[in-house]
């Protein structure tokens, strides 16, 4: 079992601590869906398994992928199976959309943004989630990681103007994490018998190195960014 599986069954503010990247994602996406709506047609670009699907509950939710990323992951509740370059709806048929840490599976993420950027209505909001310091996942299926002017750049060429920015926490966040990813190497075969010697001296730095991460003013250490974007009238 990986450290996150057992991580996400932790009360909240323990995977608060841990998994910080991925509770600020769920927090964001739960704020986005209670912005909009009741009945608003929403876009879930790279769903997954859609994981966020109930968060939506009281929205027209859409999820879409193109169902190669994790041979494991059980596609079925899909609502449409497509390359998101070429999304099979019409233009302005969305009110949203999220794009949760897909954009670095995309070989054209350029393209993909304006299919998104097309089939939102003037004015419709675009959540994005990118990783920024993260390890290779559903290889061979992962291409890219973005800075924050990176994903800006893409946003605006793609007819989206950037609302907001924002770092998922800084280095000691970052430090933390990569600290614990340590912990798969000891989980094979007779290493799993440095198991426990090896956590007792990667938890403990783990668990007190976030509580200094104010000192990381500039956030130009972590782990990934998350973007409010809005489709521009012109585009």
């Amino acid at each position: 079992m990986r450290y996150s599986d057992i991580a996400y069954r932790l009360p909240r503010p323990l995977r608060r601590h841990i998994l910080h990247f991925e509770v600020e994602i769920d927090d964001a996406v739960a704020a986005f869906a209670g912005e909009l709506a009741e009945g608003a047609r929403v876009l879930d670009a790279g769903a997954g398994e859609g994981q966020y699907a109930h968060h939506f509950a009281r929205r027209r939710y859409c999820g879409v992928d193109l169902a190669v990323g994790d041979a494991a992951w059980d596609y079925g509740r899909l609502d449409a199976i497509a390359d998101l370059t070429a999304l099979p709806f019409r233009d302005g048929a969305f009110d949203a959309a999220i794009h949760i840490v897909t954009i670095e599976h995309l070989c054209e993420p350029g393209c993909a943004l304006r299919e998104m950027a097309r089939t939102l209505k003037p004015g419709g909001r675009l959540l994005v989630a990118a990783p920024h310091e993260w390890e290779v996942h559903q290889a061979p299926h992962d291409y890219f990681r973005y800075t924050r002017y990176g994903l800006a750049h893409l946003l605006e060429k793609a007819g989206f103007e950037v609302l907001e920015m924002r770092a998922a926490g800084g280095y000691f966040r970052m430090l933390a994490r990569r600290l614990l990813n340590g912990l798969q190497f000891f989980t094979a075969g007779l290493r799993w018998v440095w198991f426990v010697p090896a956590a007792l001296v990667v938890a403990p730095a783990a668990l007190v190195l976030p509580w200094l991460d104010f000192l990381d003013r500039e956030r130009n250490f972590t782990l990934g960014y998350i973007c409010w974007a809005r489709k521009t009238e012109r585009s």
